[in-house]
């Protein structure tokens, strides 16, 4: 059958490469824009992922904001209260102060210190996004991170040792860090000291406190204790908070309905040029069809015939679509666009594929099944 399906193909190649090239263009499009989707997605929660988290820390805010990328300052006393609690092993403070920086070269750019004690650095950046230099040398007087990325956005060559100024202070970049950048953000991060001077913050007020658990704690129960003690004060499990700085975002922005939106019509202007271009290719061998079931084919057999060659339609365009999104995927790096397609991604475009393809073979499959075959000849 797939033989015969193959030969129906060959036959009617216009149609054929204009079913092939409707099936590209809208997997490409769905695949690029929910790469994209996703990359912007792990932007939102950048502040939460590029944080070396523990499965027992709770991250605590103020109660108002869901939304890590949009907190209030807290009195920093509260550091000490929550870690006298009986469950709380440690305590750290987080400082998220609004700045600017300015280069050598007279660029200037917005950008977010992020100030956590030493030597932990609580909230990052992790190691392994760590491209240059050490995290421990952010213990120096007025030293702060940038990110590699950025250099494109600024317009300004970005390393270590280099000469900046934070807010009109004289400061200097000792780490670079790849792939920590955020969403509307450009993230330097450093110590608490040099967050309070550089970013012109008071000593006295923090934005997030991270409590470190004891083992074995019940962490629902500290999360329920923190907020009937302090009510002004919201406790987190930090990958929680990550999905609702996301959700926030993609609501707030409309973002996730114009992303939607873009994925649906991709799908349906695909599924209709397939339908029709298969309904217009099975009239135009309607003879052929009707030969088939006059010498005895069933009407089983010819509906599998049309679906055969959808689903051979639906594989050269899927692996033609699959490789203009790799070379998407690598043209983009260099901008610090990470389009992940993973191989649970790789299956969802497949099914969307054959969806569409085998779905839009329906109408010719409804007009075969229909025909007479002594009404074409």
């Amino acid at each position: 059958m797939l033989a015969l399906a193959f030969k129906f193909i060959k036959y009617d190649r216009a149609k054929s490469v204009g079913i092939i090239t409707a099936i590209v263009i809208s997997i490409f499009l769905i695949g690029q824009q929910l790469g994209l989707l996703f990359f912007l997605m792990g932007l939102m929660g950048n502040l939460v992922g590029n944080a070396p988290v523990q499965e027992n820390d709770l991250w605590i805010i103020e109660a108002q904001s869901n939304n890590i990328n949009a907190v209030n300052s807290i009195d920093k006393r509260l550091v000490q209260q929550i870690g006298s609690l009986n469950d709380i092993e440690h305590t750290y403070p987080v400082i998220l102060a609004p700045a600017r920086a300015t280069f050598l070269d007279g660029k200037t750019a917005s950008v977010t210190l992020i100030g956590a004690d030493a030597p932990d650095f609580v909230m990052g950046p992790k190691t392994e996004r760590i491209k240059e230099g050490n995290l421990s040398s952010l213990t120096t007087p007025s030293t702060v991170s940038a990110e590699f990325f950025s250099s494109k956005t600024w317009n300004t060559n970005l390393f270590v040792d280099k000469a900046i100024e934070i807010n009109g202070q004289s400061a200097k970049i000792s780490v670079i860090t790849k792939q920590a950048q955020a969403f509307g953000a450009s993230l330097m991060y450093t110590s608490m000291e040099n967050a309070i001077f550089l970013g012109n913050v008071s000593p006295f007020k923090v934005n997030i406190i991270i409590a470190r658990l004891k083992p074995g704690t019940d962490k629902e129960k500290v999360r329920n204790d923190i907020q009937q003690l302090f009510p002004q004060l919201r406790a987190w499990d930090a990958k929680k908070l990550q999905q609702s700085t996301i959700k926030e975002i993609l609501i707030t922005s409309n973002m996730g309905m114009s992303f939607g939106t873009l994925v649906l019509f991709a799908m349906i202007s695909g599924f209709f040029i397939i339908g029709l271009t298969l309904y217009s290719s099975a009239l135009d061998r309607i003879k052929d069809y009707g030969t088939l079931k006059a010498i005895g084919a069933k009407k089983s057999y010819v509906n599998k015939l049309i679906i055969a060659q959808a689903f051979l339609y639906a594989v050269i365009g899927y692996l033609i679509a699959m490789f203009l999104l790799a070379g998407f995927k690598f043209g983009v790096a260099g901008a610090g666009l990470v389009i992940d397609i993973s191989p649970l991604f790789a299956l969802f475009l497949l099914f969307i594929t054959l969806l569409i393809s085998i779905g839009g073979s329906l109408f010719a499959v409804r007009k075969i099944t229909k025909l007479e075959p002594a009404s074409v000849f």
